[in-house]
């Protein structure tokens, strides 16, 4: 394994040089010990190291084969994408991402960001790489990796809390407590329309921290949310059931989860407001993005200064 790939899990290992080998077979190969790391069993999640071997059994030509090449991405959302960039330096890029893109495809989506990210590289350049996630409706804030080792340090500062996030959200009515911590572990749950995550107490570990920066009496609040875990849709479950559904979020928050009478948008407003990360070779950077339309027209409706930069969380230890 080259040094390179050092922390790289196994199973991505496995997809970036075998793309045809399903995780179906991979599993298999891997509890039937005819995959091997440094002669011992290892499971699909085992993080690589640099220098050790890996062995293979044989999987036939079709395996190694590659994925079928990539769709071109349009002018207009090559032009727009990188008209939504924050910030660039020679490991990583930090985009604006809009609300209604999806980061990565599914069966149903074939428009999405991963599949737009040769427009922020050239010629000399390795394809920027994805290392977190936003939700579809969730705006702002998402940092690419420019290089594979580069992925391997920022997966290890996302995995060691060494990143700070901090979203902004509108909520229906305001919570009893100015400022607190929303420590509800949660899980997936199947339902009618798919899976949602709800709260658990033999789940995963989820903690929030919130702070009111204003409201408009109890009919509204804008909060200030820095997620300590990163859960599948944490914040909006969080908000939920604190009886303050974020605005918009109609899978959380039902019919709860909307304004009457008319004026606003119905479009979830929660945003990735800032990002705070050491910088690789030394020192720290702190990336902001700026709301959305959707959200920027609420603060005005309700008044709110958009332009508070100030950390919400600077006195509150994480």
């Amino acid at each position: 394994m080259s040094g390179d790939e050092a922390d790289i899990r196994l199973d991505r290992w496995f997809k970036r040089h075998y793309p045809n080998l399903g995780h179906g077979r991979l599993e298999k190969l891997l509890r039937k010990g005819q995959v091997r790391v440094d002669g011992g069993r290892v499971k699909a999640g085992e993080r690589l190291r640099p220098g050790q071997r890996i062995r293979i059994p044989p999987l036939g030509d079709g395996a190694a084969k590659g994925r079928p090449p990539r769709p071109m991405v349009s002018a207009a959302d090559a032009d727009a994408l990188r008209a939504r960039v924050l910030y660039r330096d020679d490991h990583i890029i930090a985009i604006d991402k809009p609300a209604g893109l999806a980061v990565q495809g599914g069966s149903k989506t074939t428009r999405h960001l991963d599949a737009m990210l040769d427009a922020l590289g050239d010629q000399r350049d390795e394809r920027p790489r994805l290392v977190h996630r936003l939700d579809r409706d969730t705006s702002g804030v998402l940092v690419l990796a420019r290089s594979v080792s580069a992925a391997a340090w920022l997966g290890a500062l996302f995995r060691g809390r060494e990143v700070q996030k901090l979203y902004w959200a509108l909520v229906i009515g305001a919570p009893e407590l100015d400022q607190g911590r929303i420590n509800l572990a949660l899980s997936k749950r199947p339902g009618p329309r798919g899976e949602r995550m709800a709260g658990d107490a033999e789940g995963q570990a989820a903690m929030t921290d919130f702070k009111v920066i204003d409201r408009v009496g109890r009919q509204a609040a804008w909060l200030a949310l820095r997620p300590l875990t990163g859960r599948t849709h944490q914040l909006r479950v969080h908000c939920a059931a604190m009886g303050t559904p974020i605005m918009g979020d109609g899978k959380y928050g039902g019919a709860d989860a909307y304004l009457p009478g008319g004026g606003f948008s119905k479009q979830l407003h929660l945003h990735a407001r800032a990002l705070t990360l050491p910088k690789r070779g030394g020192g720290v950077v702190r990336l902001t993005a700026p709301l959305p339309d959707h959200m920027a027209e609420t603060w005005r409706l309700f008044g709110f200064d958009a332009s508070y930069d100030e950390d919400p969380f600077a006195d509150i230890e994480p």
